[in-house]
Protein backbone atom coordinates (compact mmCIF):
# COMPACT_ATOMS: atom_id res chain seq x y z
CA UNK A 1 0.00 0.00 0.00
CA UNK A 2 1.24 3.39 -0.94
CA UNK A 3 1.20 5.84 1.47
CA UNK A 4 0.71 9.77 0.40
CA UNK A 5 -0.36 12.93 2.83
CA UNK A 6 -3.60 12.67 3.89
CA UNK A 7 -5.49 15.71 1.97
CA UNK A 8 -7.76 16.08 5.04
CA UNK A 9 -4.84 16.21 8.03
CA UNK A 10 -2.29 17.30 5.73
CA UNK A 11 -3.06 21.30 6.34
CA UNK A 12 -3.85 20.83 9.97
CA UNK A 13 -1.33 22.68 12.92
CA UNK A 14 2.12 21.32 13.05
CA UNK A 15 1.08 18.55 10.36
CA UNK A 16 1.44 20.50 7.07
CA UNK A 17 5.26 20.44 6.85
CA UNK A 18 7.98 18.46 8.85
CA UNK A 19 9.61 22.27 9.80
CA UNK A 20 7.47 22.89 12.71
CA UNK A 21 7.75 19.83 14.62
CA UNK A 22 11.66 19.67 13.53
CA UNK A 23 11.79 23.31 15.43
CA UNK A 24 9.99 22.23 18.53
CA UNK A 25 12.37 19.01 18.38
CA UNK A 26 15.36 20.92 18.10
CA UNK A 27 14.19 23.56 21.00
CA UNK A 28 13.35 20.96 22.98
CA UNK A 29 17.26 18.91 22.36
CA UNK A 30 18.59 22.41 23.18
CA UNK A 31 16.50 22.42 26.70
CA UNK A 32 17.87 19.46 27.44
CA UNK A 33 21.76 20.18 27.14
CA UNK A 34 21.46 23.81 27.77
CA UNK A 35 19.09 23.72 30.79
CA UNK A 36 20.99 22.22 33.50
CA UNK A 37 23.62 24.72 33.21
CA UNK A 38 21.68 27.62 33.16
CA UNK A 39 19.97 26.27 36.45
CA UNK A 40 23.49 25.22 37.69
CA UNK A 41 23.78 28.37 40.04
CA UNK A 42 19.92 28.64 40.35
CA UNK A 43 17.92 27.57 43.14
CA UNK A 44 15.55 24.36 42.08
CA UNK A 45 11.99 25.40 42.17
CA UNK A 46 9.03 23.48 43.46
CA UNK A 47 6.68 24.13 41.05
CA UNK A 48 4.28 22.01 43.00
CA UNK A 49 0.78 24.17 41.99
CA UNK A 50 1.56 24.25 38.66
CA UNK A 51 2.66 20.76 38.63
CA UNK A 52 -0.72 19.15 39.86
CA UNK A 53 -2.54 21.77 37.59
CA UNK A 54 -0.36 20.23 35.01
CA UNK A 55 -0.76 16.42 35.79
CA UNK A 56 -4.40 16.97 36.02
CA UNK A 57 -4.92 18.78 32.99
CA UNK A 58 -2.97 15.76 31.33
CA UNK A 59 -5.11 12.97 33.33
CA UNK A 60 -7.87 15.12 31.49
CA UNK A 61 -6.61 15.78 28.35
CA UNK A 62 -5.76 11.96 28.46
CA UNK A 63 -8.88 10.61 29.50
CA UNK A 64 -10.54 12.91 26.56
CA UNK A 65 -8.19 10.98 23.79
CA UNK A 66 -9.52 7.68 25.53
CA UNK A 67 -12.58 8.08 24.90
CA UNK A 68 -12.72 9.08 21.53
CA UNK A 69 -10.55 6.39 20.51
CA UNK A 70 -12.83 4.37 22.20
CA UNK A 71 -15.83 5.69 21.18
CA UNK A 72 -15.62 6.24 17.26
CA UNK A 73 -13.59 2.41 16.76
CA UNK A 74 -17.07 1.15 18.53
CA UNK A 75 -19.71 3.12 16.40
CA UNK A 76 -17.32 2.35 14.05
CA UNK A 77 -16.96 -1.04 14.21
CA UNK A 78 -13.02 -1.08 13.81
CA UNK A 79 -11.31 -4.38 13.85
CA UNK A 80 -8.35 -4.94 16.04
CA UNK A 81 -6.87 -7.53 13.77
CA UNK A 82 -6.63 -5.78 10.82
CA UNK A 83 -8.60 -2.11 10.53
CA UNK A 84 -7.30 0.68 7.23
CA UNK A 85 -7.63 4.21 7.02
CA UNK A 86 -10.99 5.73 6.90
CA UNK A 87 -9.76 8.58 4.51
CA UNK A 88 -13.29 9.58 3.82
CA UNK A 89 -14.77 12.71 5.36
CA UNK A 90 -17.36 10.88 7.05
CA UNK A 91 -18.48 12.07 10.24
CA UNK A 92 -16.34 8.74 11.90
CA UNK A 93 -13.38 9.22 9.83
CA UNK A 94 -12.79 12.64 10.68
CA UNK A 95 -13.56 11.82 14.32
CA UNK A 96 -10.53 9.54 14.40
CA UNK A 97 -8.55 11.86 12.69
CA UNK A 98 -8.97 14.63 15.27
CA UNK A 99 -8.39 11.74 18.00
CA UNK A 100 -5.08 11.04 16.09
CA UNK A 101 -4.07 14.81 15.77
CA UNK A 102 -4.81 15.32 19.73
CA UNK A 103 -2.73 12.44 20.70
CA UNK A 104 0.00 14.17 18.69
CA UNK A 105 -0.23 17.30 20.00
CA UNK A 106 0.02 15.47 23.37
CA UNK A 107 3.36 14.36 22.46
CA UNK A 108 4.07 18.33 21.91
CA UNK A 109 2.87 18.93 25.29
CA UNK A 110 4.33 16.23 27.40
CA UNK A 111 7.66 17.69 26.37
CA UNK A 112 7.07 20.30 29.63
CA UNK A 113 8.30 16.92 32.01
CA UNK A 114 11.20 17.85 30.93
CA UNK A 115 11.00 21.35 31.49
CA UNK A 116 9.72 20.76 34.97
CA UNK A 117 12.55 17.84 35.86
CA UNK A 118 15.50 20.46 34.21
CA UNK A 119 13.66 23.82 36.65
CA UNK A 120 13.34 21.67 39.77
CA UNK A 121 17.02 20.67 39.18
CA UNK A 122 16.10 16.76 38.76
CA UNK A 123 18.49 15.94 36.24
CA UNK A 124 18.80 12.22 37.35
CA UNK A 125 15.09 12.05 35.82
CA UNK A 126 16.46 13.55 32.55
CA UNK A 127 17.27 10.28 31.16
CA UNK A 128 18.78 8.78 27.82
CA UNK A 129 15.34 6.83 28.23
CA UNK A 130 13.33 9.40 29.10
CA UNK A 131 15.04 11.91 26.00
CA UNK A 132 14.56 9.45 23.59
CA UNK A 133 10.96 8.19 23.93
CA UNK A 134 9.47 11.83 24.45
CA UNK A 135 11.67 12.92 21.32
CA UNK A 136 11.05 9.98 18.95
CA UNK A 137 7.14 10.49 19.66
CA UNK A 138 6.99 13.43 18.23
CA UNK A 139 8.24 12.49 14.74
CA UNK A 140 6.15 9.09 15.25
CA UNK A 141 3.09 10.42 15.44
CA UNK A 142 3.86 13.82 13.15
CA UNK A 143 4.29 10.94 10.24
CA UNK A 144 1.12 8.82 11.81
CA UNK A 145 -1.23 12.08 11.54
CA UNK A 146 -0.38 13.38 7.85
CA UNK A 147 -0.52 9.58 6.33
CA UNK A 148 -2.16 7.40 8.17
CA UNK A 149 -4.63 9.04 11.33
CA UNK A 150 -6.92 6.18 11.90
CA UNK A 151 -7.04 2.51 11.10
CA UNK A 152 -4.32 0.19 12.71
CA UNK A 153 -2.95 3.57 14.20
CA UNK A 154 -5.97 4.22 16.71
CA UNK A 155 -5.08 0.86 18.88
CA UNK A 156 -1.69 2.56 19.54
CA UNK A 157 -3.07 5.76 20.70
CA UNK A 158 -5.98 4.48 22.64
CA UNK A 159 -3.89 1.82 24.33
CA UNK A 160 -1.13 4.67 25.43
CA UNK A 161 -3.95 7.20 26.56
CA UNK A 162 -5.10 4.58 28.98
CA UNK A 163 -1.93 4.21 30.70
CA UNK A 164 -1.75 7.59 30.72
CA UNK A 165 -4.20 8.85 32.71
CA UNK A 166 -2.76 6.57 35.62
CA UNK A 167 1.05 7.58 34.81
CA UNK A 168 0.27 11.42 35.29
CA UNK A 169 -2.53 10.46 38.20
CA UNK A 170 0.94 9.13 39.76
CA UNK A 171 2.66 12.51 39.24
CA UNK A 172 -0.39 14.62 40.52
CA UNK A 173 -0.32 12.88 43.86
CA UNK A 174 3.45 12.79 43.49
CA UNK A 175 3.38 16.84 43.32
CA UNK A 176 1.41 17.13 46.46
CA UNK A 177 4.68 16.50 48.22
CA UNK A 178 6.53 13.60 50.46
CA UNK A 179 3.38 13.25 52.33
CA UNK A 180 1.65 11.39 49.65
CA UNK A 181 4.69 8.79 49.45
CA UNK A 182 3.12 6.04 51.29
CA UNK A 183 0.22 6.30 48.55
CA UNK A 184 2.60 5.46 45.91
CA UNK A 185 3.35 1.91 46.46
CA UNK A 186 1.81 1.23 42.88
CA UNK A 187 4.74 2.78 40.87
CA UNK A 188 6.21 -0.91 40.12
CA UNK A 189 2.89 -1.61 38.55
CA UNK A 190 2.77 1.40 36.52
CA UNK A 191 5.98 0.05 34.74
CA UNK A 192 4.52 -3.48 34.76
CA UNK A 193 1.36 -1.67 32.90
CA UNK A 194 2.96 0.15 30.32
CA UNK A 195 5.76 -3.28 29.71
CA UNK A 196 2.09 -4.35 28.81
CA UNK A 197 1.10 -2.17 26.63
CA UNK A 198 4.35 -2.42 24.80
CA UNK A 199 3.76 -6.31 23.92
CA UNK A 200 -0.17 -5.41 23.35
CA UNK A 201 1.52 -3.04 20.34
CA UNK A 202 3.86 -5.27 19.58
CA UNK A 203 1.65 -7.72 18.81
CA UNK A 204 -0.92 -6.28 17.20
CA UNK A 205 1.32 -4.30 14.86
CA UNK A 206 3.38 -7.93 13.86
CA UNK A 207 0.03 -9.46 13.06
CA UNK A 208 -0.10 -7.79 9.77
CA UNK A 209 3.21 -8.43 8.61
CA UNK A 210 1.79 -12.01 8.26
CA UNK A 211 -1.14 -11.44 6.73
CA UNK A 212 -3.00 -9.22 3.91
CA UNK A 213 -3.84 -6.34 4.99
CA UNK A 214 -4.23 -2.83 3.00
CA UNK A 215 -2.49 -1.32 5.78
CA UNK A 216 0.77 0.16 4.99
CA UNK A 217 3.58 -2.46 6.46
CA UNK A 218 5.97 0.15 6.27
CA UNK A 219 4.11 1.94 8.98
CA UNK A 220 3.55 -1.58 11.19
CA UNK A 221 7.36 -2.70 10.33
CA UNK A 222 8.39 0.69 12.00
CA UNK A 223 5.94 0.60 14.96
CA UNK A 224 7.43 -2.83 15.77
CA UNK A 225 10.75 -2.05 16.16
CA UNK A 226 10.52 1.08 17.63
CA UNK A 227 8.08 -0.90 20.52
CA UNK A 228 10.66 -3.30 20.37
CA UNK A 229 13.50 -0.59 21.64
CA UNK A 230 11.05 0.71 23.57
CA UNK A 231 10.83 -2.38 25.31
CA UNK A 232 14.39 -3.00 25.78
CA UNK A 233 15.02 -0.01 27.45
CA UNK A 234 11.90 0.05 30.08
CA UNK A 235 12.95 -3.93 30.88
CA UNK A 236 16.53 -2.21 32.10
CA UNK A 237 14.69 0.12 33.90
CA UNK A 238 12.63 -1.78 35.63
CA UNK A 239 15.48 -4.30 36.51
CA UNK A 240 17.84 -0.94 37.51
CA UNK A 241 15.38 -0.04 39.93
CA UNK A 242 13.06 -2.76 41.46
CA UNK A 243 15.32 -5.84 40.92
CA UNK A 244 18.82 -4.72 41.48
CA UNK A 245 17.46 -1.48 43.46
CA UNK A 246 16.36 -3.98 46.26
CA UNK A 247 19.26 -6.25 46.48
Amino acid sequence: VLCFPDPRTDPWPLVYSPLPVTLVFSSYLLVVALGPLLMRRRRALELRGLLLAYNLAMMALSSYMFHEFLVTSVLGNYSYLCQPVDYSQSELGMRMARACWWFFFSKVIELLDTVFFILRKKQEQVTFLHVYHHGSMLFNWWSGVKYVPGGQAFFIGMLNSFVHIFMYGYYALASLGPRMHRHLWWKRYLTILQLCQFVAIAAHSSYNLFTECPFPDGFNTAVFLYILSLMALFLHFYYRTYVRGKQ
